[in-house]
């Protein structure tokens, strides 16, 4: 892994990881192991975020919580909090009521115009949404594709395909070509 990326994995949390959960990827198990290896390269240079819904949701996320009341959790409950995988991953926690997870609370931790290695759950939803506002603020970005967890896996191909359109601010790898 480049010494000046920054790993982001996205959202390793019980409501996402799952299969009970109206959000569980069926492909969460298969990313844990890249998730681990990929945080281990990166160690103090990896950040963890987290999804959590607005106290107040407005505009277009008050009828999105409405559609998926569920979710309309508060911040420490057991549905948000990282899944028991990822003990250990992280050293730093960006927790935002957002899909996309780039902005001020990730820019102060890597910079404005960092090299982000994305990482997480899911591929298209909070990943993809993370990767393109990332591109757009001038970062560099690698998506580790056997290292994000699609909600189906043809949801997870569609999302690569968009993501693969933006090149080179955004590329795709997989770990192990990461990791050489």
């Amino acid at each position: 892994m480049h010494p000046d990326a920054w790993l982001v994995v996205i959202d390793p949390q019980r409501i996402f990881a799952s299969p009970d959960s109206q959000w569980g990827s069926p492909m969460f198990p298969d990313i844990v192991e890249p998730v681990r290896r990929l945080a281990s390269a990166a160690g103090d240079r990896t950040v963890v975020t987290r999804w959590v819904p607005a106290p107040d949701p407005r505009g277009s996320w008050a009828a999105y919580m409405e559609a998926w009341p569920f979710a309309a959790v508060a911040e420490g409950d057991p549905l948000l909090s990282l899944v028991p995988e990822m003990d250990g991953v992280g050293s730093h926690v960006v927790s935002v009521p957002t899909f996309g997870k780039w902005g001020p609370a990730l820019e102060a931790i890597t910079g404005p115009t960092p090299h982000l290695v994305l990482a997480g759950v899911s591929t298209d939803c909070c990943v993809v949404s993370t990767a393109l506002a990332a591109a757009d603020a001038g970062a560099t970005i690698t998506v580790v594709t056997d290292a994000c967890a699609g909600s189906t896996p043809e949801n997870h191909r569609s999302a690569l395909d968009v993501m693969a359109l933006y090149p080179p601010q955004i590329t795709l790898a997989t770990a192990a070509d990461v990791l050489a």
